[in-house]
């Protein structure tokens, strides 16, 4: 099986499976969940075009389940009773899963291949629902306590959070799926990684490492060569070893200078891999000429707000070490204001990313004068201490 982006031309099926599910539950004694035609056309074509919605198929192209995979906050769960979550950490929720025949191990194949890509992960689901209820909790998700739906129905919630080593044996299963070359990952890490060695604190090698995981992770919500994802996540910023203005544009040259990416990539995909890198970065007028440059772009962002906070602070005093505190703070106030507040010039382009309920944190705290006042002291004080 595989799964793959709902488009338009599924919904006809897409409907068919939503029926079928419906009639399968009220067979198991489950009466009252997605009653009244839940979900609508409307709600599922809204799905599609949303990008949250996904299909599995068998080898010829047949479509055995579907579900929704939703990045960032769902309001439903603000509220939770008789239990709280596991943490308050960015997750992802699966809504609307429902395959043929109630199985057929189906659903836990979806369910998997969500873990595969999504750390934290929470489902809810209806108390007559057995079926979905023992899926879940042998798959090791751990009942939180109760929720309510938009009409005010409670439903069980679940959550399963992977540890990091959990999450990357998951990582490198994937990629050994989807055919990452062995040595392509031999020549990065021995020859353009060690590149990152000199540059500022901020774009060190760790940061390359997790600009290639996070695009390593969004790339297998799509049709894409591995290959030239890992490839361009790791050139992306190797072009500040010439000054950091037009780091991106020398990225790309020295991506497609380098002959031996010949090896694994032809001339018309090194192209797209340099433009890739070229449309990387945030301060860009333009979009990203492919899906190529929207993942490593996405992928840049990497919005953990105590991290973009300290990097902020750490390339002040390594680009202006002749600035006092009191300037330091205003030119970092200012970066974070011009890029990342409402109408700031940062975009986000993949909607599987957790970049946007990040970004809203981000945004809070920003305009929080105070607070963020206070941020600044204790990471500049760190930084002067070598921390």
């Amino acid at each position: 099986m595989t799964i793959r982006l709902a488009c338009t031309d599924d919904l006809e099926r897409m409907m068919e499976l939503y029926g079928e599910a419906r009639e399968f539950m009220r067979e198991q004694g489950n009466s009252h969940q997605w009653v009244d035609g839940y979900p609508s056309l409307h709600l599922v074509s809204d799905d599609v075009a949303r990008r949250h919605a996904y299909v599995c198929t068998d080898e010829q192209g047949l479509v055995l389940g579907v579900f929704c995979l939703i990045p960032g906050d769902d309001p439903t769960y603000a509220r939770i009773e008789e239990g709280a979550w596991l943490d308050d950490a960015p997750y992802s929720t699966v809504h609307r899963l429902a395959t043929v025949g109630g199985g057929r191990g189906i659903g836990r194949f979806c369910l998997q291949w969500c873990l595969e890509r999504v750390r934290n992960l929470r489902v809810d689901t209806h108390r007559d629902n057995v079926v979905m209820r023992h899926l879940l909790e042998t798959m090791a998700f751990r009942r939180c306590g109760i929720i309510y739906t938009h009409n005010g129905t409670p439903r069980i919630a679940y959550q399963k959070v992977l540890s990091a080593n959990e999450q990357n044996r998951n990582m490198e299963k994937t990629h050994e799926v989807r055919g990452l070359s062995s040595s392509l990952v031999r020549y990065v890490e021995q020859e353009v990684l060690p590149r990152y060695a000199s540059f500022d604190k901020a774009h060190r090698e760790d940061h390359a490492r997790k600009v290639m995981d996070e695009s390593m992770r969004l790339s297998a919500f799509y049709e894409v060569d591995v290959n030239m994802v890992y490839a361009i996540a790791a050139y992306h910023d190797v072009g500040l070893c010439e000054g950091r203005e037009l780091h991106h544009l020398v990225s790309g040259r020295m991506l497609l200078a380098d002959e031996r990416l010949r090896t694994w990539f032809s001339a018309d995909q090194l192209q797209v891999m340099k433009e890739a890198v070229e449309d990387h970065r945030a301060s860009n007028r333009h979009a990203p000429r492919s899906i190529y440059g929207k993942i490593v772009a996405e992928a840049d962002r990497v919005i953990d707000p105590q991290v973009t906070l300290r990097r902020t602070v750490q390339y002040g005093l390594a680009n202006c070490p002749e600035l006092d505190v009191e300037a330091q703070y205003v030119r970092f106030r200012k970066h974070l204001v011009e890029k990342y507040a409402e109408g700031g010039y940062l975009q986000l382009w993949i909607p599987e990313s957790d970049n946007a309920g990040k970004l809203a944190e981000l945004r809070r705290l920003i305009g929080d004068e105070d607070r963020l006042r206070t941020v600044f002291d204790g990471l500049y004080a760190s930084e002067l201490k070598g921390g």
